[in-house]
């Protein structure tokens, strides 16, 4: 894929860029693909993951309380539960406002700590990273699961097909966690302020028809992902059968908002192209 090669021209010293299919096949690759990098927030879709391969195993449920009171499960997954960005500190009624929240995401760790007796990195590795075969990422013991892990470009390969065509959850849980939950609900999307709704799924942040946005112009609507303030990304449009992951060694900033996009609609014009 031509279009992958926009990465060389991005004000980074390292990046690497990759394109996979439902079928698990990948479609162009670029740059050093075992290279690993700090993930950052992409770190909260793995999270989300094993979180919801709990919920189906019945070691916790969407609904059960979680984090601050009148919260659940849910609500921190979907960034309403009133819990302030990188502090336990509450700001908003559960349900009432989208706050973004790595301290939301690291309760939900402790609380799936608490109840399968097994640390969250343990399960997460467990659960998600071992049965897909990724085996370079890595969230340390003791990490955040809201920014702390490190992947390569390979293996967010291996979980943006997952996230294609699960094998490891069910279609129905997976259809719900990138559907929006709490819908109509403002909140400031990192680095492209207020959005009028800001929607999300389940730890997925899904992209509807936000302006400005770090996906394309021509991403559906459907699309849905997470970026990271590492310089990394993973979006997984449905309509266009295909994920791509880009990964790079400077922070998320103006260069970003300015390359993301035209990659991304570069990435889709070739997937079409086919």
């Amino acid at each position: 894929m031509e279009s992958l090669r926009m990465i060389e021209n991005w004000p980074v010293d390292t990046a690497a860029a990759v394109v996979v299919r439902a079928d698990g096949t990948v479609a162009g690759a670029h740059g050093p693909q075992e290279h690993r990098f700090a993930l950052a927030s992409v770190t909260k879709p793995l999270a989300a993951y094993a979180v919801l391969l709990a919920v189906e195993e019945g070691a916790v449920e969407l609904d059960e309380p979680a984090g601050p009171d009148g919260a659940t499960v849910r609500h921190l997954l979907a960034h309403t539960s009133g819990l302030a960005f990188d502090e336990d500190r509450v700001m908003a009624a559960p349900g009432t406002r989208r706050i973004y929240s790595n301290a939301g995401f690291e309760a939900l760790g402790e609380h799936l700590a608490k109840a399968t007796d097994i640390p969250f990195p343990e399960y997460l590795r467990e659960a998600v990273l071992d049965p897909l075969g990724m085996t370079a990422t890595e969230l340390p013991a003791g990490g955040s699961p809201a920014k702390d892990a490190v992947s390569t470009a390979a293996d967010l390969a291996r979980f943006g097909a997952e996230l294609l065509a699960p094998r490891l959850l069910a279609r129905e849980t997976l259809a719900e966690a990138t559907s929006v939950v709490f819908p109509g609900l403002s909140g400031v999307l990192p680095g492209y302020g207020n959005q009028k709704p800001n929607d999300w799924g389940l730890g997925f942040e899904i992209r509807d028809g936000k302006a400005p946005h770090w996906t394309g112009e021509g991403s559906s609507p459907r699309t849905f992902g997470h970026f990271g303030q590492a310089g990394t990304f993973l979006w997984v449009d449905p309509d266009a059968g295909a994920a791509c992951a880009a990964l790079a060694d400077r922070p998320f900033g103006p260069w970003a908002i300015e390359a993301w996009p035209p990659f991304t609609d570069a990435v889709l014009a070739d997937l079409r192209a086919a």
